[in-house]
């Protein structure tokens, strides 16, 4: 069931996009690596956005397709269900890859929401 409240959900987004970027400033691949802490926190909160892109519904995938929402909604049931089966490397590429676009689509929805 889709969110009654779409603006919250991006906020979601935006705050754990800027948790996950303070957490790995400054960091490469290999240092983020052999940081434990960091890893389990940035995968907790790719789950927190993974949840909002679920809670969005379909709304915004086609609006959006290059970042595969519907894709990015059933990520965090592979982060919180196949947690043995992570793979470091993937959370760092995803962070790597994503937060930018999920930022940026974020910060444009909540604008056109209030508008």
């Amino acid at each position: 069931m889709p969110t009654d409240d779409p603006e919250q959900r991006f906020e979601d987004m935006l705050e754990n996009v800027c948790r996950i970027q303070s957490y790995t400033s400054g960091m490469n691949q290999a240092e983020f690596l052999k940081d434990q802490k960091t890893i389990d926190a940035v995968e907790r909160c790719l789950e927190r956005i993974a949840e909002a892109a679920r809670k969005l519904g379909n709304k915004y995938d086609n609006r959006y397709p290059e970042l595969n929402l519907r894709e990015l909604g059933s990520f965090g049931n592979v982060l919180r269900h196949g947690y043995d089966n992570i793979q470091p490397e993937l959370i760092w590429g995803f962070a790597d890859t994503l937060l930018t676009p999920i930022e940026e689509m974020a910060r444009q929805e909540i604008d056109n929401l209030k508008a």
